[in-house]
């Protein structure tokens, strides 16, 4: 029998609303085009829900394995240091339960098509 896998997008978070709104539709946009049943999302700071109140979610569906990813452009200080750090103290609570972090978005070849995509959409709006 295979473990029950949760995935946790996090992201930085911010005092504007209109920023900390995207990544519920993030969250549900790989629940959706994904295999995962359990897919939850959280904030680094500034906002709810926090790193601890999403990996309980994940653990009160039923996870006994996280992954979490940085929704993060850059593998700087928060997505290779704070992040795991700050998903091991949540971990702590659930000591049966594990789990990895992946690396940011970083570069990758989608990366460049959405900048297209995004530079093309401006064009096609100017016409």
């Amino acid at each position: 029998m295979s473990k029950k896998v949760a995935v946790l997008i996090i992201d930085h978070g911010s005092r504007k609303q209109n920023a900390n709104d995207m990544l519920p539709e993030v969250a549900r946009l790989v629940r959706q085009i994904s295999s995962f049943a359990i897919v939850h999302y959280a904030h680094m700071e500034l906002a709810e829900p926090t790193i601890q109140q999403g990996f309980d979610a994940c653990v009160a569906e039923g996870a006994e394995e996280v992954i979490v990813h940085p929704y993060f452009l850059s593998p700087g200080r928060h997505s290779t240091s704070d992040i795991p750090r700050m998903v091991a103290e949540a971990a702590q609570k659930y000591p049966q339960v594990t789990f990895q972090v992946t690396e940011p978005l970083g570069l990758h070849p989608k990366i460049g098509e959405i900048i297209l995509e995004r530079i093309q959409n401006l064009r096609n709006s100017k016409i």
